[in-house]
């Protein structure tokens, strides 16, 4: 059996000397926190915040120079986990946990194993979550505190810690065999972080770096002034590594499930299956309600020696880096963020918002170029549509005979508007492409020959590898846009007739373009507003009369970038699913944080 629940003592930083007080580090946290709140900086500042924050954290965690960790090494505790895996309902035959060397440690299938098998369960008793967290000793402070009750990610990971803290607890066969450290951005150093500059990810990179010293900064005072917290574990030790640590853990890790009555989703930490590899297929794991456990059948058939995979889902190659550490070679999931927007100043503004907004499309969101050919979604394409027509061609899809089937068929890629606007969104895709590959500081070949030539760390590898990737999904992009324009602009030319939409029946989503199944969320960047209003139709028409006499004048332009919202501790990247939150209680404490 594994090593029992020994502790010791490792230092988290280098450096210290002398044991600091909780005031010396009480102030330090309270500059940190004052630092992380100030308002993101403008363009090309965003580094400099990152390495400031990054020089308070680390000073932080050099003062900090004792943190608990377990004694030997994480395999030697498998053993214990599997028998208390077993003593508390959940399947342990037929696999075992082995080191797969690159992938890191894994299920190996110990029998064969048919597709669609069940093979793996584990009963709600094992699990912790949200739920467990406020039945914990936890539950007073989370009673009183705002952020640990909107925002369940932090919840979570501050019951591993108290959990972890405790040596008698249930789940400590479980914990004790998570790793000691992550290959997250989190744990990056600098110059690695440095290698993600000028990407599409590096924003969500700084977020998820500032938004956990914040969080850490702002609990750290919390769980030393606060009275529900002077019976918790981490009262005389709470360090950064360890918060580091912990959000790391359920960003990995976390999953929903619904709840007891089956009413709601919860998060969770899943013992056992957490421990499956990724791989591309389907999802192949459930919940069991009536039987109240988590179930995963096999993705494919599995011979005995063989490690079993499941699949996490649709996710870019960033989400895998940023959320879970990993990158994935040769990923069909894989896209670049692009944030596209009409501007307020179009003078036909009005006339597309409106047309826009029929299409259940905002103004201005964050888009995706795929991987995969085509490289746009059906929700792009009729963006670009909208984007690039007429003013007679806006009034079709708002006044004209068959508005509606026009409406619906603005993201099928077999009914164009027309053949001039299908040449205009190709040449504008072509062209916004072009751009963002100007940006990167380094070529395809110049990554291609790093990756090659140099001795590099795995986590500077993912990041190469990462920048690389975004690279060639935008070189595919401007091939495929080249491509699709000439098609269509030699049917301008040739005069051929336009299919008839309203022949159809197919709706904004059924087109040939993309794949309608991928879970893209189109995200509202509109400063004033989360929710875009639609006009009315006569003052949409209206508005376009009022430009035509002058009232409304500007240059049609579009904003571009890639950076999204300032994200919590993660929004939307653990390593298999995510928890919704929509209550205007959690917008308020994300705020705070």
């Amino acid at each position: 059996m594994g090593k029992k629940s020994r502790v010791k003592t490792q230092k988290s930083g280098t450096g210290a000397t002398a044991t600091v007080s909780p005031k010396e580090i009480l102030n330090l946290t309270s500059e940190l926190l004052q630092k992380c709140s100030s308002p993101t900086p403008g363009p090309g500042k965003e580094w400099e915040e990152y390495v400031q924050i990054r020089s308070l954290v680390e000073k932080i965690r050099k003062k900090q120079r004792l943190s608990v960790t377990f004694d030997g090494k994480r395999e030697d505790y498998f053993p214990d986990l599997m028998k208390w895996a077993s003593e508390n309902g959940a399947s342990v035959e037929g696999f075992e946990m082995v080191n797969f060397k690159e992938e890191g440690f894994g299920l190996r299938a110990t029998r064969d194993i048919k597709a669609e098998e069940l093979f793996l369960w584990v009963p709600r008793k094992l699990l912790m979550t949200v739920e467990s967290a406020k039945n914990s000793v936890l539950g007073p402070l989370y009673s009183q505190d705002r952020i640990l009750q909107a925002m369940g990610n932090i919840a979570l990971a501050f019951h591993l810690l108290c959990e972890r803290a405790s040596p008698n607890s249930f789940w400590q066969p479980y914990i004790q065999t998570l790793p000691s450290e992550y290959d997250t951005p989190l744990y990056f150093e600098e110059e690695e972080v440095r290698c993600l500059q000028s990407t599409q990810a590096i924003h969500d990179v700084f977020s998820q770096y500032k938004n956990t010293a914040r969080q850490y900064a702002y609990f750290y005072k919390v769980i030393q002034t606060h009275p529900h917290a002077s019976k918790l574990p981490l009262k005389d030790s709470f360090t950064y590594e360890d918060y580091r640590w912990a959000v790391s853990s359920v960003m990995t890790r976390q999953n929903q499930i619904p709840t007891e009555d089956g009413s709601r989703v919860t998060l969770a930490l899943i013992p056992l299956w957490d421990m499956c590899n990724h791989t591309s297929g389907l999802i192949t794991t459930g919940y069991n309600l009536e039987d109240d456990r988590c179930e995963c059948v096999a993705l494919q058939d599995f011979r005995a020696g063989e490690q079993i995979y499941i699949f996490y889902g649709t996710r870019s190659n960033a989400e895998f880096v940023i959320h879970s550490g990993f990158f994935f070679d040769n990923n069909s999931h894989d896209r670049v963020k692009i944030k596209l927007g009409v501007s307020k100043s179009d003078r036909l503004y009005a006339m597309k918002a409106e047309v826009l907004a029929r299409a259940g499309i905002p103004t201005s969101s964050v888009f995706a170029l795929h991987f995969t050919e085509p490289p746009i979604s059906a929700q792009l394409l009729a963006f670009l549509r909208v984007f690039c027509m007429t003013e007679e061609e806006l009034k079709e899809h708002l006044l004209g005979d068959n508005a509606i089937d026009r409406i619906f068929t603005l993201g099928n890629s077999e009914f164009p508007v027309s053949w001039d606007n299908e040449v205009k969104l190709w040449t504008f895709l072509e062209d916004r492409a072009s751009l963002l590959l100007k940006t990167y500081k380094t070529t395809i070949e110049e990554d291609k020959a790093v990756l090659k030539t140099h001795d590099l760390s795995v986590r500077a590898t993912m990041a190469i590898k990462l920048r690389l990737g975004e690279k060639e999904i935008l070189e595919k992009a401007v091939k495929s846009a080249g491509v699709t324009r000439e098609y269509y602009r030699k049917r301008m030319e040739e005069r051929a007739p336009l299919p008839r939409c309203e022949e159809s029946d197919l709706g904004l989503l059924e087109g040939s373009v993309g794949d309608s199944s991928l879970p893209l969320v189109l995200r509202n960047l509109e400063e004033e507003a989360g929710v875009q209003e639609a006009l009315s139709l006569k003052e949409a028409v209206s508005k376009a009369k009022a430009a035509e006499n002058g009232l409304v004048n500007g240059e049609n332009s579009i904003p571009n970038g890639t950076r999204s919202e300032n994200e919590n501790l993660n929004p939307e990247g653990s390593k298999r699913a995510n928890e919704e939150e929509s209550s205007g209680s959690t917008e308020e404490a994300r705020e705070q944080l």
